[in-house]
């Protein structure tokens, strides 16, 4: 089994339903189980500015999954949930991204690991340290430091109700 870290994000319809069902559908992954889940948390888009802000979550998974498996069954439940892949950061029904997997650097056609730009983004950091305080992310440091660098990102844990 693996230890792998899987970011989430939505923007469009009802982000915080699509988030909550796209964990469930994780939870039901072959050979799969989920260990902790970060808060949800409201951040403003990077990118394409004109557009709502996206609801992000970071979840860890034990998986017996390779890392390519992993992908195409977070990319089938993007499907399942009606993303299109219209431009770079775009507004998204569903996003799943496959940040960590284990301490593998992997550098292949259509899949890298650790995911990029990761260590520079808040949304993906906060949340993460938030379930695994001592992550580090392979080729750029500890988790921790890396979102001191992002300090200028605004993120919000959304409120328990």
């Amino acid at each position: 089994m693996a230890r792998a870290f899987v970011g989430l994000g939505a923007n469009l319809g009802d982000p915080v339903v699509q988030v909550t069902r796209a964990l469930a559908a994780l939870a039901e992954l072959d050979d799969t189980r989920v260990v902790r889940t970060s808060s949800l948390y409201q951040t403003a888009p990077m990118g394409h500015a004109d557009q709502p802000d996206y609801i992000n979550a970071v979840v860890l998974l034990d998986t017996g999954l390779a890392p390519r498996a992993l992908l195409d069954c977070l990319q089938g439940i993007e499907r399942a949930a009606g993303r299109e892949r219209s431009f770079r950061n775009a507004p998204r029904v569903l996003d799943l991204d496959l940040l960590l997997y284990g301490d593998r650097v992997i550098a292949a056609p259509g899949l890298v690991v650790p995911h990029p730009r990761m260590h520079e983004r808040a949304f993906v950091l906060a949340p993460l340290l938030e379930i695994a305080p001592e992550a580090v992310v392979p080729g750029h440091g500890r988790a921790a430091e890396l979102l001191r660098g992002a300090h200028d990102q605004v993120v919000r844990v959304l409120d328990h109700d």
